[in-house]
């Protein structure tokens, strides 16, 4: 079983990197929240992987911090909750939000996340409530804040649409984040607020 991952990132995008290990590329499926900290292309790179043995495949998710790889593997021992939902949970939430949402008891803000509804919410909530609090912050950096001002919208747009929203719907999300908060410049948040937006439907 692959643990972890050392190597060159050959590729990435918003949900997946390839990583170049002595001459082997490697799909590792990631979170926004570690596609957030990636290093540009060509550079080393180290990801904590959780390796997903199916029929049919063997899955490598990949994760910046131990805590994100933590709450990867909670998430996916709930009954209904599989790889995709698991990296969609960590891609609407920081891993503090989870903790302090399951120990509060937050269904709403549980059910937020696009696949969540609130019986998965509560399920999540009930069943994490023991077992979150060995998890700390795990947040990566920011996106460089040095980026132009339109390549945060861009990527923004890019990575919403690879979580499978329509075009025109996350276009107009973000549009409505930059009338609401023209402030928001960095990539990390016009997503986090993307969502919340597009959560509501």
């Amino acid at each position: 079983m692959i643990a972890n991952l050392t190597g060159i990132l050959a590729a990435k995008d918003p949900s997946r990197v390839v990583i170049d290990v002595n001459g082997v590329g490697y799909e590792v499926f990631i979170p926004l929240s570690t596609y957030f900290a990636l290093p540009d292309l060509r550079a080393p790179l180290t990801l904590h992987v959780f390796t997903h043995m199916r029929d049919d495949a063997i899955q490598l998710f990949g994760f910046l911090t131990t805590d994100e790889k933590t709450a990867f593997t909670l998430l996916t021992k709930i009954s209904g909750v599989g790889g995709k939902l698991a990296l969609s949970v960590l891609s609407a939430l920081k891993v503090a939000d989870l903790r302090e949402a399951v120990l509060a008891g937050d269904v709403d803000k549980l059910a937020s996340v696009p696949g969540i509804g609130k019986k998965s919410a509560g399920r999540i909530a009930l069943e994490l409530k023991d077992t979150i609090t060995c998890l700390g912050d795990g947040t990566p950096e920011a996106a460089d804040a040095s980026a132009s001002i339109d390549a945060p919208r861009e990527d923004a747009l890019s990575a919403l649409v690879n979580l499978g929203y329509r075009h025109r719907d996350v276009k107009n999300a973000l549009d409505q984040v930059s009338r609401i908060s023209p402030a928001l410049t960095s990539l990390d948040e016009l997503i986090r607020e993307g969502l919340k937006l597009l959560s509501k439907g």
